[in-house]
């Protein structure tokens, strides 16, 4: 039934259309038999019992004959070809013809009712779920079926927000296919709304329920004139308001003899179903495919609209899937609008590439029309037809390239071979070899394997009837990961391998498309594409469960692709630039391991290499600089995904660590492949602390060989990292210490002895050193007295060795490390004494000294501040440095020691301080308390305050005064008003300095003239100054 207003759709006449074909009126024997009053009334179930609903027949009570054959020519055939074919059609035939052209599978009407079928679960708001719901509730009413048009009422419940509203809904079928749908609420969507799904369901479970009328022209026919001439009027009476105009106006044209409908003979009927010329599809709104597909493509990515298009495409595949002629249908609307996309034509005058979620949708588009192609039961017409049309958006301009650019296509390396060669021998090098699969499968933008692989498991696919049920009762999370179900469907019998099935045919296509050796394409986009789509298959892959049969096949592709030569890419000898195979050997890996142990391991260990990275350069390479300039780019293309593909490498090689556990064997072959192919770093790092997890589990006992394992990895991490940047380096360290005293005392003492090539010499000492002799580490190991001494020896040989190379980081740590042992402690202090004319800085210097008055050694603290002293310049204006307090702190030793000491270290003071306040702070602090009070051996205190005007603070004093003079001085010169009231607080605390010495009221008094006198154009200034100072 065409759409359109609900009414005007039900009782008003328009042009004929395919579900409204020209019915005339035979005779009356020619379609029903006499004797049979009534039989156009009543219910489904009007043959005598054999009407029951479908699956409500006894289960071995067989079908009768006529329903036989009444299903068979209702899905076949158009009825108007049953009435051309028959001269007599019997009524009780005609009604099970009727009755069974209804669709049968719920599956169907899912189909065209949700994005979501079968495999995007579907939440609560899906079409078919609401429409269940409906039906469950008591929703449906009124349901009538004439002929080949079903009809309905179906009630939304009222809401808190909403009354509750009736909508009318119509159907037209054909051939167990809905052709037409309207319904009251509007819906303009791609698919059916839950009251046609209400309806639909309802015919599909309740047959029995659903009245059934023969096409109403047949009804008509059984009339006489005052019978129609009843029915007309009575029609117009009840619905005269919308259909009197046109009454009216077929009644005119009628009695006119010249009319147009006068010329043919019938008149159209939309209950008698389609006529045989129309086209035997399920009903699908091309428009609102149009107007969706435009909307989707405008938002450019944004708004889920990928994530639309792309369950776009999952229901062409369902289409396809179920052989469905829309499938075809759809992709064509589909892909109009992506010729029409308004971008393509702005990147082509750019001249710039498509984005990469464009590039997406374009490769997805192609591969589905391979699909269809490809497809078995397509016609040869409708391939020929596809296939001009195809042509013609390709001979388009704004039509993209398979790499999605414009303007700057890229050469055609396939053509680009010599069309003889087989391999040229220019290209061999040593460990590398030809590429003779320039374009690969995988990742090739129409996708041949996966559409290969998709075909031939679809023949193996078994139906999931129990999938609907599901769908109703289980919540939708549950029916996202629902793996398909495939059995073994043998080959044809005439085929040459008889015995193989569909299934393991698959399985081989898919390992000989990924097993290909090709080369890396070039582009981030290309490049990604690869990895994606070997993920794909991958993952398809792990939905089969492996038989017997099917691991025979892996099996045998696996020695095949080890043999394989040039093809493939797990051969002996590959090209530099071959795609690794790290991601698809780790599926073989784990596939083969329970199956045949000894040929998972060879494979995976040969997978592992990652020639790019390798050194693989010979004399070939020179010899021939520019014979692959016609085959491939003179230079390499970059590795986009250089990172995800050694992250792949190093998934493969943990996968291997992981299942090796215990085989030492195997273990050390791991280790070796992993040191010689595995050039991050990092990468190793994370393989040597998964190894340590694996071989250290907090609920069984150690695996020696694997921590082992652990260990040297993280020795060659030590390595790789000593003389680079890495930001993870002290982490790494201090694991590494971790891991070697989980091994034991006998690691611990190889690491300490071997640091020059494995540590810094701050790392050596600061972290590894320290940790091995520290409480936690001994009683870790519970190590008894002899073993900790050894540790301990080790460790401070380590200490002097390290000071030596780099005092000015490791003197501190050397002295700790070396204090209990008095001969190692003095070495290691000989060494700071040595260091500190040379590069040490006076921070370093000021710590050790602060370190060993600590430690009990005051005077060689003294003598270390001192050093630390001559290393110092402290500016006028520096009074925040942080070596104030070492200052202050040495200034303490000194006046403590006594009088001697401080009279030393106080020209070492005047010459490296010339700021005037920590010079001051210096001064008050010596005339408060007596010299002498550190209580050294020997020495006895006078305990005397000292003089200001002698030796040693008199020169302090001088230099204190002049810092002040010159400090103001330089304030001055750049000084602003709104700092004016901290310059005269600066003064305040200078004229405490300057009233020291006796004469010092003498001095600051002419101090201040000589400020009126220079700086007497500050008058504001000057001014403060007189209130404040006279």
């Amino acid at each position: 039934m065409a759409e359109g207003g609900e009414r005007e759709e039900l009782l008003s006449p328009s042009p004929v259309s395919p579900a409204k074909r020209l019915c005339s009126w035979p005779s009356p024997q020619a379609h029903h038999p006499r004797g049979s009053p009534g039989a156009a009334s009543g219910g489904v179930g009007g043959v005598g019992g054999s009407c029951l609903a479908p699956g409500a027949r006894p289960h071995l009570q067989p079908e009768s004959l006529l329903d036989c054959a009444a299903k068979t020519v209702a899905e076949k055939w158009a009825y108007e070809r049953v009435e051309e074919r028959f001269e007599r059609i019997p009524e009780p035939v005609q009604r099970r013809i009727v009755y069974w052209s209804f669709p049968r599978n719920e599956r169907e009407i899912c189909m065209y009712s949700s994005f979501q079928y079968p495999a995007g679960g579907g939440g609560e708001g899906l079409p078919f779920r609401r429409g269940i719901r409906l039906l469950d509730s008591g929703s449906v009413e009124n349901v009538l079926q004439v002929g080949f048009h079903l009809s309905g009422t179906v009630t939304e419940a009222a809401t808190t927000s909403e009354p509750a509203v009736t909508y009318k809904v119509a159907i037209s079928f054909d051939r167990c296919k809905i052709t037409s749908v309207t319904c009251g609420c509007g819906n303009k969507d791609i698919f059916y709304c839950a009251h046609v799904v209400a309806l639909s369901l309802y015919r599909i479970r309740k047959p029995d329920q659903v009245k059934l009328r023969l096409p109403i022209s047949e009804t008509l026919f059984q009339m006489n004139r005052d019978q129609l001439q009843k029915f007309i009027q009575y029609l117009i009476t009840a619905h005269h308001t919308e259909v009197l105009p046109t009454a009216q106006k077929l009644a005119d044209e009628i009695l006119s003899s010249n009319s147009e409908i006068n010329q043919v003979n019938g008149a159209p009927d939309p209950t008698a179903g389609a006529s045989i010329d129309d086209e035997n599809c399920w009903h699908l709104d091309e428009e609102q495919v149009k107007e969706q597909v435009k909307l989707f493509l405008s938002q450019g990515g944004y708004y889920g609209s990928g994530k639309q298009l792309n369950s776009m495409f999952a229901k062409v595949r369902e289409m396809l899937r179920m052989r469905d002629s829309n499938g075809a249908r759809m992709l064509t609307l589909i892909t109009e609008q992506f010729m029409a996309d308004p971008r393509l034509t702005l990147w082509r005058q750019q001249g710039t590439s498509m984005t990469d979620k464009c590039r997406q949708l374009w490769d997805e588009l192609g591969a589905l029309w391979v699909c269809i192609i490809l497809n078995p039961h397509c016609k040869l017409e409708e391939k020929s037809c596809w296939l001009q049309q195809l042509q013609k958006w390709s001979d388009l301009d704004v039509c993209p390239l398979e790499d999605g650019n414009y303007g700057h296509e890229l050469p055609n390396i396939t053509n680009a071979l010599p069309q003889n060669a087989s391999h040229s021998p220019e290209l061999l090098q040593r460990g590398t070899t030809t590429i003779t699969n320039l374009e690969g499968w995988v990742g090739h933008p129409l996708d041949p394997i996966g559409c290969l692989f998709l075909t031939l498991t679809e023949a193996c696919r078994l139906n999931d009837d129990g999938y609907l049920e599901n769908l109703v009762l289980l919540p939708s999370d549950m029916n996202e990961s629902r793996p398909p179900v495939y059995q073994h469907v043998p080959v044809a019998t005439g085929c040459p391998n008889s015995h193989e099935s569909f299934l393991s045919l698959a399985l081989e296509v898919a390992l000989m498309g990924m097993g290909q050796q090709r080369v890396m394409p070039e582009g981030l986009y290309a490049q990604d594409k690869v990895c994606r789509n070997e993920e794909q298959l991958l993952s398809r892959l792990q939905e089969l469960q492996l038989d017997d049969e099917l691991v025979q096949t892996l099996q045998k592709q696996c020695i095949l692709l080890l043999e394989g030569g040039p093809f493939s890419g797990l051969g002996e000898v590959i090209h530099r630039e071959s795609v690794p195979m790290h991601t698809f050997a780790k599926y073989l890996f784990s596939a083969l391991l329970p199956h045949d142990p000894d040929l998972s391991y060879k494979l995976a260990l040969r997978a592992m290499r990652l020639p790019v990275l390798e050194n693989s350069t010979s004399t070939g390479d020179t010899s021939h600089p520019h014979h692959m300039v016609s085959v491939v780019p003179s230079r390499y293309p970059r590795w986009f995904t250089l990172g995800h593909l050694e992250s792949q490498q190093c998934e493969l090689a943990s996968t291997m660590l992981t299942a090796a556990k215990g085989d030492t064997l195997r273990l050390r072959t791991i280790l070796e492949a992993i040191q010689k192919h595995i050039h991050s770093s990092s990468l190793i790092f994370k393989l040597a602390q998964d190894a340590f997890k694996i071989a250290t589990p907090t609920d069984s006992s150690t695996d020696s060989t694997l921590l082992n394992v652990a260990l040297e990895l993280g020795l060659q991490v030590m390595r790789m990292t000593l003389s680079t940047l890495n930001w993870r380096r002290r982490e790494m360290v201090r694991w590494l210490v971790t891991c070697a005293t989980e091994v034991g005392v006998r690691a611990l003492v190889s690491i300490l002895q071997s640091w020059y090539t494995l540590f810094t010499p701050t790392e050596a000492t600061s972290i590894v050193a320290a940790t091995a002799v520290s409480h936690t580490t001994i009683l870790r190991l519970s190590l008894d007295y002899p073993q900790r001494e050894e540790l301990a020896s080790c460790a401070r040989t380590l200490a002097l060795q390290c000071a030596m190379k780099d005092p000015q980081s490791c003197a501190l740590s050397a002295l700790t490390l070396c204090e209990k042992d008095h001969i190692a402690f003095e070495a290691a202090y000989q060494i700071a004494i040595d260091a500190a004319t040379g590069g040490m800085t006076h921070s370093q210097l000021f710590t050790i000294a602060r370190y060993m008055e600590l430690r009990g050694y005051p005077l060689r603290a003294f003598k270390l501040a001192s050093l630390a002293m001559s290393h110092l310049n402290l500016a006028y204006n520096q009074d925040t440095h942080p070596a104030i307090n070492d200052v202050l702190w040495a200034c303490a030793l000194s006046h403590s020691l006594g009088k001697n000491e401080l009279a030393a270290l106080i020209p070492l003071v005047v010459k490296s301080v010339h700021c005037a306040t920590v010079l001051s702070d210096i001064l008050r602090r010596c005339t408060v308390t007596a010299p002498g009070l550190a209580g050294i051996p020997g020495r006895r205190s006078s305990g005397k305050l000292m003089s200001t005007d002698k030796a040693p603070l008199r020169q302090l004093l001088d230099a204190t005064i002049n810092a002040y003079i010159n400090t103001t001085h330089s304030r001055l010169t750049h000084i602003s008003p709104r700092h004016y009231g901290e310059f005269i607080e600066f003064l305040s605390k200078a004229r405490e300095t300057f009233l020291l010495p006796q004469d010092g009221h003498l001095q600051f008094a002419q101090f201040i003239d000589n400020l009126k006198q220079i700086y007497k154009g500050k008058k504001k200034l000057m001014l403060l100054v007189r209130e404040r100072f006279g």
